[in-house]
């Protein structure tokens, strides 16, 4: 059977394509407005690192939306990633029987 999953998403991708681009911010703009170094806003876009509670507090408070919204975009992506990653070890488990 061939798995027709996507790959995931990292949160990087939607803050670069879905904010700085169309509002053509820089990440030197965006660090500057966010009171963040600018490596950090690069690393986010360049999608090396992930989102923090830190910076999606200040990207909840700049973009108008929610933490949650930024943290669930990178819960997603590490879950998706880890399932993955650990798909044979996992596969191992058996699941606990009914009572």
């Amino acid at each position: 059977m061939m798995d027709n999953q996507l790959p995931p998403v990292h949160p990087g991708e939607i803050l670069r394509e879905l904010y700085m681009e169309p509002l053509e911010l820089t990440s030197y703009m965006l660090a500057k407005r966010l009171n963040v170094p600018r490596t950090r806003i690069e690393r986010i876009a360049a999608e090396k690192t992930g989102i923090t509670p830190d910076t999606a507090l200040r990207l909840a408070k700049f973009f108008v939306t929610s933490p949650q919204y930024w943290l669930n975009l990178q819960n997603a992506f590490d879950l998706k990633t880890a399932q993955a990653e650990l798909k044979v070890e996992i596969d191992k488990i058996e699941a606990m029987p009914a009572a």
